[in-house]
């Protein structure tokens, strides 16, 4: 990724652009063909005597054209032929993206892949499901984990249409009017480098498309958060489900050899609030001035490669958390076992209701045992087998209620209606 965004990679690019330009006034005619032959042949990027010239002239494009001219001799004349330097910048930018998003969205699929596994291999395993960080009621780790698939292809979906809203570039000169350049230059040019064209463009090519693009990274950000998040909960102390990996020889602490810290799912969180600051530059660059300032082009050289470079980064970190994220289902069953039961309280409930007593009677009965089991440390069951308001149950309704495996019913339904044929195979 870090290539991508390489003063080398920028300038070819603006080299692939200026070809395709000049070769689409070949086919008009305008442009003889010996002189994008001799563009083809001889230009080469030259980063060191780029920078030489911008060093003078202090503008980077003016210093690439120069730069190719002399290379290329007299038939450097057509060279930027008709263009403005915008459409070189904006055209070159949007074949970047398109680099950019083939390996972000490759970053996506390694996740899907290692998240389809553990799911699948964890998908009855009861552990407690939290609401507000409270027991609520038993769920498996695996339902856990195909919610984040879930949540992870509906970023990709984002993501890959906000990268295919980039896909566009423009050749029509200075202010979009075409006024020294032919609209068929920029279809044939377009067409050539497997872009879109900017239907009306100013100077520049609009800019909420790059903010669509910053929001869309930003919200797979918060998606790997969510799920970096949740396993930093899990390894704290007094929970101790699940752990990220660990190595032979890491240390977690200068000073407390004891230490296992949580410290990639952190970084993850850390860079999240990286990806959704830059978010914002997306949206501050959108109002330029009339049909063009440059205010945007600043700020994007920093949040186009930091949030790509970023994003690429913590998917990367993200497929090694989950695919060597150990797992303790004792852990966990001891865990859901400690709140004594309580877990099981909204299925009392129901039979109450089942047996004739009013939703809100019902209700004072359990809470009022539930409350009473969490004072005094005892077991929800027993408490309401010796409740006469709670006579209704009888013990064979109690080891129906208090059956943990009730809870897991539904669980293979869920995975099959949510994953393919191929991947509950694969699973």
């Amino acid at each position: 990724m870090g290539a991508v965004w390489s003063d080398e990679r920028r300038f070819t690019r603006w080299l692939d652009v200026e070809i395709a330009a000049m070769a689409g006034w070949a086919e008009l005619g305008v442009v003889p063909a010996e002189a994008v032959a001799a563009v083809r042949e001889r230009a080469r990027v030259d980063v060191a005597r780029i920078g030489e010239i911008e060093d003078r002239t202090h503008h980077d494009v003016v210093a690439f054209t120069e730069a190719v001219a002399e290379q290329v001799g007299e038939h450097a004349r057509w060279f930027h032929y008709g263009l403005t330097s915008s459409d070189v910048v904006d055209t070159a930018l949007a074949l970047q993206l398109g680099d950019a998003g083939r390996l972000l969205l490759d970053g996506v699929d390694g996740v899907d892949a290692v998240l389809v596994a553990r799911a699948g291999e964890l998908r009855r395993v009861p552990t407690i499901g939290r609401t507000h960080g409270v027991h609520a009621e038993p769920t498996t780790f695996g339902l856990k984990l195909l919610g984040w698939l879930m949540e992870l292809r509906r970023g990709r979906a984002r993501l890959e249409a906000a990268f295919a809203g980039v896909r566009a570039g423009k050749l029509s000169g200075a202010v979009g009017a075409y006024a020294n350049t032919d609209p068929r230059v920029e279809e044939s040019a377009l067409q050539a480098l497997g872009l879109d064209r900017e239907p009306v463009a100013t100077q520049v090519v609009a800019r909420d498309r790059h903010a669509a693009l910053l929001a869309a990274i930003a919200g797979m950000g918060a998606t790997l958060e969510r799920f970096a998040l949740e396993i930093r909960h899990l390894q704290r102390t007094e929970v101790r489900e699940a752990f990220e990996p660990f190595a032979a020889g890491q240390k977690g602490s200068s000073a407390m050899p004891h230490k296992r810290n949580p410290i990639v799912a952190e970084r993850i969180c850390g860079l999240a609030r990286v990806l959704r600051a830059n978010a914002l530059v997306g949206l501050e660059d959108v109002a330029l001035w009339h049909e063009r300032d440059i205010s945007h082009s600043s700020a994007e050289r920093v949040v186009l490669p930091d949030s790509t470079i970023a994003l690429d980064y913590m998917l990367d970190r993200t497929r090694w958390l989950i695919e060597g994220l150990e797992v303790d289902p004792a852990r966990m069953l001891r865990n859901l076992e400690a709140s004594h039961g309580l877990v099981f309280s909204g299925r009392v409930l129901l039979r109450l209701v089942e047996a004739g007593l009013s939703r809100e009677d019902a209700y004072a009965v359990v809470q009022r045992n539930a409350l009473r089991a969490w004072d005094e440390e005892r077991p929800l069951r027993e408490l309401l087998e010796a409740d006469p308001e709670a006579a209704a149950l009888t013990p064979s309704a109690l080891d129906e209620i208090f059956d943990l495996e009730s809870f897991l019913v539904h669980v293979d339904e869920i995975f099959d209606r949510t994953l393919t044929t191929s991947e509950v195979a694969h699973v």
